[in-house]
């Protein structure tokens, strides 16, 4: 049954969750022996064995996960922490459900410490039922499924697993608010295919080929873009969430909109770009769409038949903005369904080597392009290109001397974005434009 639900899409986290029920998380101890994933050096036969020592690198992005508890210590942390009156960060539960694996003791086996931080079960799924099954000869990665391993292979499952955190969660302590923003929380962000990238710390050989298939990039950027836009929406439309107090909560807007210099003198410089994409008031708050741009982008390239509607409901979406809360609200289940379908047809869909190509030139086509008029839709759109540029370069569509030839421009358009106290969408746009125009020529 596992194996079916892999190859439909239909297996969803809450799924594991329930596989999973009971089980106890054992700690990254746990994993870490010599002839298991804790090796010095990745040269085991199956897998690299030197996972934790990836998962531990100090000076880069791959051990970001194993440092998230500690940063609570630190000045920033404690800071946070102390404008918010949360007592000790690293005792909160608003601060651990993101930056530890934050279970309930009942749940903690024997070697499972809090202070390790996002260890191996916040991503694989608590590991009581299946971790001495999962190297034996006659388990399958089927049989370790069903015991409770999460099946991250599955792009939806994926997604919904990251963007736990890397967005927000109705489940609980898994959520940054705009006061924990105000108190110096770091604007969150998400791309599923750059992050998975990042915290890589297997080899896609042969024999990982033979058990769960082989990742496709362009899947898993553009499921991971529909199911960002399905969960922002759904928390959104949720009342515990989407308001606080007589105000919206502010965390689901666009920041750097409003963020921006404040100057009431005759010589003020206007700011504001009409987006085509947003039917709302003028001075009005955004809401922070960077993923319903590139999804739309998607749909057209992917999923045309269901294109005009999601862009339909998206624009009803931001329109509802200017209305009321209940009809926002409304506005915004409409808009999660759209993404949801998109999700499962994007997950399902059989990709071909010109898909990247036709992605990358319809995030900077005439329809698209225009909407790159807030720092937060433009760093995700560069973040895009570059995502596919990369999955380019891996499935041998372009050459390595190639893509270093346009790497040029890819850094012009992050260097656009770099600040948004300095972001200028037509330098943008233009820098975006030469990327894209770049990748095109190699088509």
């Amino acid at each position: 049954m596992a194996a079916a639900a892999f190859l439909t899409g239909s297996f969803h986290a809450s799924d594991a969750q329930a596989q999973a029920g009971g089980a106890t998380y054992e700690g990254v101890a746990t994993c870490a022996g010599s002839t298991c994933h804790g090796r010095a050096e990745g040269n085991g036969e199956v897998v690299r064995q030197d996972e934790i020592a990836s998962w531990q690198e100090p000076s880069s992005s791959t051990g970001a996960h194993s440092r998230a508890f500690a940063a609570l210590a630190s000045p920033r942390g404690r800071q946070i922490a102390a404008s918010l009156g949360l007592g000790s960060a690293t005792s909160a539960q608003a601060c651990l459900g993101c930056h530890a694996t934050y279970v309930p003791k009942s749940r903690q086996g024997a070697r499972f410490l809090t202070a390790d931080g996002v260890g191996c079960e916040s991503c694989h799924g608590p590991s009581s039922r299946w971790l001495s099954s999962h190297y034996g000869v006659p388990g399958t990665h089927a049989s370790n499924v069903s015991l409770g391993l999460t099946p991250l292979e599955n792009p939806q499952v994926r997604a919904k697993v990251c963007l736990d955190c890397h967005y927000g969660s109705a489940d609980g302590n898994q959520f940054v608010t705009h006061s924990m923003m105000a108190a110096g929380h770091p604007r969150v962000a998400f791309e599923l295919d750059l992050f998975s990238a990042l915290q890589q710390h297997h080899d896609e050989d042969g024999d990982y080929a033979a058990r769960k298939g082989r990742t496709d990039s362009v899947r898993l950027w553009a499921v991971g873009q529909a199911e960002a836009v399905a969960r922002s929406t759904d928390l959104f439309s949720r009342p515990g969430f989407g308001t606080m107090g007589v105000f919206p909560e502010y965390y689901f807007y666009d920041c750097h909109s409003c963020h921006r210099q404040i100057k009431d003198g005759p010589q003020r410089q206007l700011t504001f770009e009409t987006n085509p994409g947003r039917p709302i008031p003028f001075g009005m708050a955004p809401y922070n769409d960077e993923n319903i741009i590139m999804l739309s982008a998607v749909a057209r390239t992917f999923a045309p038949g269901r294109a005009a509607a999601f862009d339909s409901a998206s624009k009803n979406f931001h329109r509802a903005m200017g209305e009321g809360r209940s009809q926002a609200t409304a506005a915004a289940q409409k808009l999660r369904g759209e993404a949801s379908a998109l999700s499962a047809a994007l997950a399902g869909r059989a990709y071909s080597g010109n898909d990247a190509f036709s992605v990358v030139q319809m995030i900077s086509d005439t329809a698209t392009n225009p909407r790159f008029t807030d720092y937060a839709g433009s760093a995700q759109a560069v973040m895009a290109v570059d995502t596919l540029l990369n999955a380019m370069v891996r499935e041998g569509r372009i050459t390595v001397g190639a893509a270093a030839g346009i790497r040029a421009n890819i850094n012009r358009a992050y260097s656009a974005v770099r600040s948004p106290e300095v972001y200028q969408p037509a330098a943008f746009r233009a820098a975006l434009g030469q990327a894209t125009r770049a990748i095109g020529v190699l088509r």
